[in-house]
């Protein structure tokens, strides 16, 4: 009988494992064949133009109020170049990613101002975008009433205003100019370009592959990013602003970081550059900038060489749109594409995922309840009407075991983003979580056969009436019943996201 508990548990595992493997989708991200070779190393934007340098001006700022659509009011902070004659250039900053302020944008506004640029960091609008739902052409409207208040700024050339799109800024930067004729060119600094779908599935495989998870774990991305999400909502992960780009006829700096692992730094560059010669526009220049962040920063800190460039480009142009070097700065290594990514099946997306939890807690939950009431009838002297041991001891255990796959389960997967997101390793978080995963989800596995034999054996048993002993009562059957659909509710449901070795 032992032997054939042990058997019956393999092929749980295995079985579990099975189907965490043709569940499906896959994971298969193919090598990017084809990358940018930088034409030099040195980033400085070439021409014959004579701009004034960083830190020529000492810099004063202003906060206004600028009127946009639906009657609201935003604020926003002019930095201005103090004494420097003549009309100047100015630029309107698109704030990247999450809510965003007028105060943003401090160093990069003051390098431009002190060069000679005039610069505008309006407030993003918080009634019009969360978690769930952005609207990139509202945004980017938006951004064109502040353009429109910048223009008319004493001191601003109105014919030389353009903007500076940031992250996700640089997905509403390309429809303001498509738009509008008067934005006079276009700043793109880490643009995912690519859908955000895409573009967060690239992100992950990035930063799971950097930390060194095993490969089991990437399956984990399409099921995840591939699906609608619980409770409706996310469509602009599925916005492409590739049609805008390939109406803009600006000028356009593109810039990135080398040590962004976030965007897809060479996929989007090449996808940008043949959406603005499909334009007809050859006035582009692209800049990487070695070991800088998403933030074209290294160590905390903004890359001077960036400051600089920006400075000279926009002052420069018209005379600096295309000159050479086209591409410079340090060499960008992507070594797979961004791809559409695969969607998952109807169980495993949007509300199912949910259903699915809430099901499988719920019986855990009922379980548990019935089990306490079971044992009402001690209270009166009476044989209680629960599960018996062994069995109740094997019920109780798959619960917890259960529980415990879940709870480690996410706990390691909050340990690996920290990791990720943090730059940082730990091989022993890493590799050593994932076994303690596998060998809990195991555990639950075998407590599964463990507590199904026991209640095969006590069906068979004597109906004695002492205490603690003969075939579970009515409460005991139903007791057991929930926990083990609940479970097996639950750990199919960890197999599904990886959590058994692969059978293929």
């Amino acid at each position: 009988m032992r032997y054939r508990r042990l058997a019956a548990g393999i092929v749980l595992v295995l079985l579990l494992g099975l189907i965490g493997s043709v569940a499906g989708p896959g994971w298969n991200p193919q090598p990017l064949e084809h990358t940018l070779v930088p034409q030099t190393a040195d980033t400085t934007i070439g021409s014959d133009a004579v701009t004034t340098p960083v830190g020529t001006y000492e810099v004063t700022r202003q906060v206004v109020d600028v009127s946009v659509d639906d009657g609201v009011t935003v604020q926003a902070t002019i930095a201005s170049p103090a004494g420097a004659g003549g009309e100047r250039p100015g630029m309107v900053f698109m704030h990247g990613a999450g809510t965003a302020t007028h105060e943003n944008f401090e160093e990069i506004t003051t390098a431009l101002a002190s060069a000679g640029v005039v610069t505008m960091v309006p407030d993003k609008r918080a009634d019009t975008y969360s978690t769930r739902s952005r609207d990139y052409v509202g945004m980017a409207e938006d951004y064109l009433d502040s353009l429109e208040v910048l223009r008319g700024w004493p001191g601003v050339d109105p014919d030389r205003v353009g903007v500076y799109g940031e992250s996700e800024g640089a997905m509403s930067a390309p429809i303001a100019a498509a738009a509008d004729p008067a934005v006079a060119f276009v700043v793109l600094v880490s643009a995912p370009v690519l859908p955000i779908r895409e573009q967060g599935a690239f992100a992950a495989d990035s930063y799971l592959r950097e930390v060194g998870v095993p490969s089991r774990m990437l399956r984990a991305i399409p099921r995840l990013v591939g699906g609608a999400f619980p409770g409706g909502g996310f469509e602009y992960f599925d916005f492409d602003v590739s049609p805008y780009q390939q109406r803009v006829t600006q000028p356009v700096l593109m810039v990135y970081g080398t040590g962004d692992a976030s965007m897809p730094i060479v996929q989007g560059a090449q996808i940008t550059m043949q959406d603005l010669r499909r334009a007809g526009n050859e006035n582009f220049t692209l800049r990487y900038y070695e070991g800088a962040n998403h933030g074209i920063k290294v160590d905390g800190t903004i890359v001077p060489a960036f400051l600089d460039d920006l400075a000279r480009w926009t002052l420069g142009l018209p005379e600096t749109a295309g000159a050479p070097p086209r591409i410079a700065g340090d060499e960008p290594v992507q070594a797979f594409r961004a791809d559409d990514v695969d969607r998952p099946r109807w169980y495993a997306t949007g509300d199912m995922i949910v259903v699915v939890f809430v099901v499988g807690l719920g019986l855990l939950a009922l379980g548990g309840l019935l089990a306490v009431v079971g044992q009402a009838p001690r209270l009166a002297g009476r044989r209680p009407s629960a599960t018996v041991a062994p069995l109740g001891r094997y019920t109780a255990g798959l619960a917890m075991a259960t529980l415990a796959t879940w709870v480690l389960y996410i706990s390691y997967l909050m340990g690996v983003a920290n990791l990720a997101l943090n730059y940082q390793h730990d091989s022993f978080l890493v590799q050593g979580g994932w076994l303690a995963v596998q060998l809990v989800g195991i555990l639950a596995a075998g407590m599964v056969v463990l507590t199904v034999a026991a209640a095969l054996r006590s069906g068979r048993g004597p109906a004695v009436r002492t205490h603690g002993a003969g075939r579970p009562g009515v409460l005991g059957w139903a007791c057991m019943v929930c926990v083990v659909t609940g479970s097996l509710v639950l750990l199919v449901s960890a197999a599904y996201w990886g959590v058994y070795p692969a059978v293929l």
